[in-house]
């Protein structure tokens, strides 16, 4: 049960103070009747505003399709971000949606967003090991000698104080490869490459735990279940 003009604020719609408005001109019923109390504890499944169901009430999960240009930050200082993408609406929910995890700027592909901090918080800990998979492009050569050396959890970064886990390369094109890792350290895949001689030129996530990016177009995303990690990921 939730607070009726919090609901519509939490949930993106107004304020509190214009949800109160919203009570006041009878644009918000619950069970069929028109709300009167706008302090009233309610079940979102009972509310309808302007005839319609609350958007969303138990969270949002959305698979999108990052282009390259846009950063993973709400402070509006570091650029485009990709939360523009999205319907005004859910950019106003409280708590806010964010990503699960960060790409940069540069890098594309699949990225998970949510408002659910718990699921953020499960996906992004070290501990439950979650495989995501890039595809990249390098300046150089890539020697076969790179594939035990990235698996065997011995590679050591600068100013780093731990080695990297053991990650996955398979080596597609000279100068492409495909990396899976189950951590998620800052810029990882190309100070990996770069501690060999190679720069990354493009980077591209195609795939997050169980969930791959598929035909999805850049800037486009997908709703999934909040069910969606519950045993699997």
């Amino acid at each position: 049960m939730r607070r009726l003009d919090q609901l519509l604020a939490n949930l993106g719609y107004c304020s509190r103070r214009e949800a109160r408005e919203w009570i006041k001109a009878g644009r918000v019923t619950v069970r069929g009747a028109v709300a009167d109390d706008f302090g009233a504890k309610v079940d979102p499944a009972d509310v309808r505003m302007d005839g319609e169901p609350p958007d969303h009430p138990a969270g949002l999960l959305l698979l999108l399709h990052k282009p390259v240009g846009l950063v993973c930050s709400h402070d509006e200082r570091e650029g485009p971000n990709v939360y523009s993408l999205l319907p005004p609406r859910w950019r106003a929910r409280n708590p806010p949606v964010t990503s699960i995890g960060r790409l940069d700027k540069e890098t594309s592909g699949l990225l998970l967003l949510t408002d659910q901090s718990e699921l953020v918080h499960r996906l992004t800990s070290p501990k439950h090991k979650v495989p995501k998979v890039y595809r990249a492009t390098v300046s150089a050569d890539l020697a076969p000698a790179l594939v035990p050396l990235f698996a065997g959890g011995t590679l050591l970064l600068k100013d780093e104080p731990a080695p990297c886990a053991p990650a996955e390369l398979k080596i597609i094109t000279p100068r492409t490869a495909e990396l899976t890792l189950t951590e998620g350290r800052y810029h990882q895949v190309r100070r990996m490459f770069a501690s060999q001689g190679a720069e990354v030129l493009t980077l591209h996530r195609t795939r997050f735990g169980h969930l791959e990016l598929g035909d999805l177009a850049a800037g486009q995303w997908r709703e999934l279940p909040l069910s969606e990690f519950s045993t699997a990921g």
